[in-house]
């Protein structure tokens, strides 16, 4: 019995040894991979902000230039980062990350670049969702040019009354057999639109936001 009890408290004091080495083994490669993982992010990241606004347009550090705006300021849903890009230190555009929650399978998240002088658009791509392949993600470059026909829009370019899918009378196509994600879509450009063109230039002084007009929310 004796022998039995004592076999258990080495076995026990064995599994505990290899817990602790599993832990740290864990922690170890964490640590050895969180700086890569993090360096891929922030890759991922400058490569699709390029895609909305072309590296040769701004010369600043997009990502050292990112501010966050709560929904309270904006009237989104969501908390909104903004990368700000300048060109010898003067306005240039303002590309933000916005998220809505109206697509058919839930949230959407784009980039929605707009020009700071003109506030017209100098891309849109969709960067997260969970759409259903073969229909809804027809949003993405790679299955479809649809977010592309954003390219060079404005709030004057349809007027306000033409930012809708053609099913709701506005301008835009909807996807055939789904029109849920692209009317989310396009209703989320809408309102980045209104909102930057009250308040683009505070954006770049990053204070003294003025209130969001109403209906705005994507």
């Amino acid at each position: 019995m004796k022998r039995h009890i004592e076999a258990m408290k080495k076995s026990g004091i064995s599994l505990a040894i290899f817990a602790l080495i599993s832990v740290l083994l864990v922690a170890t490669t964490n640590s050895l991979t969180k700086p890569k993982i993090l360096e891929n992010q922030a890759r991922m990241l400058l490569q699709a902000l390029n895609e909305v606004l072309p590296a040769s347009h701004y010369d600043n550090d997009l990502a050292a230039s990112k501010i966050v705006l709560s929904p309270q300021k904006t009237g989104f849903t969501k908390e909104t980062p903004v990368y700000l890009a300048r060109k010898q230190g003067k306005p240039i555009a303002a590309i933000f990350e916005v998220t809505t929650l109206k697509g058919y399978s839930g949230a959407i998240t784009l980039l929605i670049g707009i020009h700071s002088n003109s506030h017209t658009i100098s891309g849109v791509r969709v960067v997260k969702h969970k759409e259903t392949p073969g229909l809804g993600d027809k949003m993405e470059t790679q299955k479809s040019d649809w977010v592309l026909s954003f390219n060079q829009k404005s709030l004057d370019n349809p007027d306000l009354s033409g930012w809708k899918v053609k099913k709701d009378g506005g301008d835009f196509d909807q996807f055939t057999g789904a029109t849920i994600t692209p009317r989310a879509i396009v209703n989320a450009v809408r309102s980045t639109l209104l909102f930057a063109q009250n308040n683009m230039q505070s954006l770049f002084q990053a204070h003294d936001f003025s209130p969001t007009p109403s209906g705005n929310r994507p």
